[in-house]
């Protein structure tokens, strides 16, 4: 992405965030609060240790996408003198914790950190920030004295995920959905489910709702055969799924069960699967989330934190978490991804290429759809 679309970029998502914010929860707008803005000591020169934690390898975005993404951005910055240490706490709380502690004895000038668990977490960051060592939130919102956090508008990942399903319910009297939250560990899962519900409230039956352990593909799996013992397989008009690994899981069970006319299936992330699942029919949508825009803003707030720079230029808004008031912020906005538009998102900006999406498996479900 060149400077002057990442600017563009940057200044839609600041601007979408200024009107979002006001019903995000804990990440609410902060107006002029003091919090996070004050820059650490640093380094001033471009020879920057950043250190990068990301959650779990489970789901392809981390290590295909945000990871080579802040690599390549620190990389940009810093004129090839900056380094960024990685590690990846494949969904272990307690692990990531120890990945802190170890960041903060290799002295990196600063952390960008996607919790696995954002309460967990908060002890880990406030010894990185008594060891001078600021801390971008990447993607959720950790708690504790968070210095930036850049994300996506979470909310309204969930109101493009229930309006996408409602569409797709349009004609069925008093449609039952099955509600497929993510963890509990995760406040994002919260406000895409608080997004969702803001549409579907009062217009679809709820017939059974989980909060996904781990958002783990086989617990949705499990969580969908239990909906469907519960409910009846004829029963069922339209399931939401938080993302698109969980609607693998939930196809997988409606394919068992017997069901022969799948009911639409939500998700999110605009995984390779959830794609090809879309292609074929079997996932109505997933939500495409621009993760170059993303990992480009917690590159360049890394940096500028490690140099001991503001952050007036990267980040407008504000938001908070339970302790830290007025943290700088910027969330980027959100694409619905159905059969209409993969050629003109996650093709076009290079996510996934037609080749890898329609391999033999998928080559008439493809040309069905005109993905050539």
């Amino acid at each position: 992405m060149n400077t002057r679309m990442r600017r563009a970029a940057v200044a839609v998502a600041a601007t979408a965030m200024a009107v979002s914010l006001a019903a995000c929860g804990s990440a609410k707008e902060s107006g002029d609060k003091d919090g996070g803005s004050e820059p650490a000591a640093g380094k001033k020169g471009d020879a920057v240790k950043i250190g990068l934690l990301l959650p779990e390898n489970g789901t392809a975005r981390y290590e295909k996408f945000d990871k080579p993404i802040i690599e390549k951005k620190v990389g940009e910055l810093t004129g090839g003198k900056g380094e960024v240490v990685y590690a990846n706490a494949k969904q272990d709380a307690t692990l990531q914790a120890q990945q802190v502690d170890t960041m903060i004895t290799n002295k990196v000038d600063a952390l960008i950190l996607d919790a696995v668990d954002s309460k967990a977490i908060e002890n880990s960051v406030k010894k990185a920030k008594a060891e001078g060592i600021p801390v971008i939130a990447f993607d959720r919102l950790a708690e504790g004295p968070i210095d930036a956090y850049t994300s996506f508008d979470n909310e309204e990942v969930g109101r493009v995920q229930g309006t996408a399903l409602l569409e797709a319910l349009k004609g069925t009297d008093k449609p039952t959905v099955v509600m497929m939250h993510g963890s509990i560990t995760d406040p994002n899962a919260a406000l895409f489910k608080k997004g969702a519900k803001s549409v579907l409230d009062g217009k679809v039956t709820y017939g059974k709702e989980y909060d996904t352990k781990e958002w783990k593909a086989e617990n949705a799996n499990a969580n969908m055969e239990g909906a469907i013992t519960a409910l009846g397989k004829d029963k069922i008009d339209g399931v939401y799924s938080a993302n698109d690994g969980m609607a693998g899981g939930i196809i997988t069970a409606l394919k068992a069960a017997g069901i022969k006319e799948l009911p639409p299936v939500t998700g999110q992330d605009a995984e390779l699967a959830g794609v090809q699942h879309i292609v074929t029919g079997e996932q109505y949508m997933s939500v495409y989330k621009p993760y170059p825009q993303e990992g480009i803003v917690a590159a360049e707030m890394a940096v500028a934190l490690a140099k001991g720079e503001k952050l007036d230029s990267i980040a407008t808004s504000k938001v908070d978490n339970a302790s830290t008031q007025g943290i700088p912020s910027v969330l980027v906005p959100v694409v619905s991804l159905t059969k209409a538009n993969i050629m003109d998102t996650v093709v076009k900006d290079g996510i996934w290429t037609v080749d890898e999406i329609c391999t033999a498996k998928y080559k008439s479900a493809c040309d069905a759809a005109g993905l050539k």
